[in-house]
């Protein structure tokens, strides 16, 4: 027991203090896009021509579809100005697809759920995970949730092996074909009232799959989507803001 406690006291607190605090972004985080309109030469558009993905929409508005992007700098590579860069800004979640359009104004971040469902998942949230022909990157992004360092626990958010047991379905994966079925099952059979999360660019557009024959583009279609977590992967502190976001903590 002295041994355990002696240790516990060499390794203090490793649970990161966000929400409470703003949490140490690694310097390789990938996050919000920035435009410098000085630098943008006119008439330029190599970064929407580089993007494998078409996220990138230039001409009366510059426009970053974040649900689309897989954070590759394909795009801030082929500038030849620098305008466009990426920040360590990780709050990228959004309710609706159409708020995951970067203007290159105020990115308008996930609002919390209406009032009955923060009253009904507030204090307890049961996620069934269903991974749609995933690569295992967001995957293993959302198993990292559950180490000392994030503490998803401590927000009462936990992950089951149960539908029956869930109160919501967590989607990574562009939805392949042989798994339409399997998620439309998994939905059905978790109990009303339900939300769904959309995480990653598969699971939103269908990532660098999108309009491949064999999958769907992502879940939106399938089931209806209340929370967008964006990236390729979304970092662990992506897909934890936005959960917390979703429930109002």
């Amino acid at each position: 027991m002295l041994q355990v406690l002696r240790e516990r006291l060499r390794q203090k607190h490793r649970t990161i203090r966000y929400p409470k605090g703003a949490p140490v972004a690694p310097d390789r985080l990938r996050g919000l896009p920035a435009l410098n309109p000085g630098k943008c030469p006119d008439g330029c558009a190599a970064c929407a021509k580089a993007c494998p993905v078409d996220a990138i929409a230039t001409g009366k508005e510059f426009a970053v579809d974040m649900g689309k992007c897989l954070f590759c700098t394909d795009c801030t590579t082929a500038c030849p100005a620098g305008a466009l860069t990426f920040t360590k800004e990780y709050r990228l979640s959004a309710n609706t697809r159409d708020e995951l359009i970067w203007r290159n104004g105020d990115f308008k971040l996930a609002q919390a759920a209406g009032k009955e469902i923060r009253k009904i998942f507030g204090r307890s949230l049961k996620l069934r995970e269903v991974s749609a022909a995933g690569c295992n990157a967001c995957e293993a992004d959302t198993n990292v949730l559950s180490t000392i360092v994030f503490d998803l626990g401590r927000f009462g958010i936990q992950f089951v092996a149960s539908p029956r047991h869930a109160d919501g379905l967590f989607i990574t994966g562009p939805v392949s074909k042989n798994m339409e079925l399997g998620l439309r099952k998994t939905f059905d059979a978790i109990p009303s009232p339900k939300i769904v999360i959309a995480c990653g660019a598969c699971a939103i557009s269908g990532g660098p799959f999108r309009d491949h024959p064999e999958v769907h583009n992502g879940a939106e279609g399938l089931v209806p989507v209340d929370l967008y977590i964006p990236g390729c992967p979304p970092h662990p502190l992506t897909i934890l803001d936005g959960l917390v976001r979703f429930l109002g903590k």
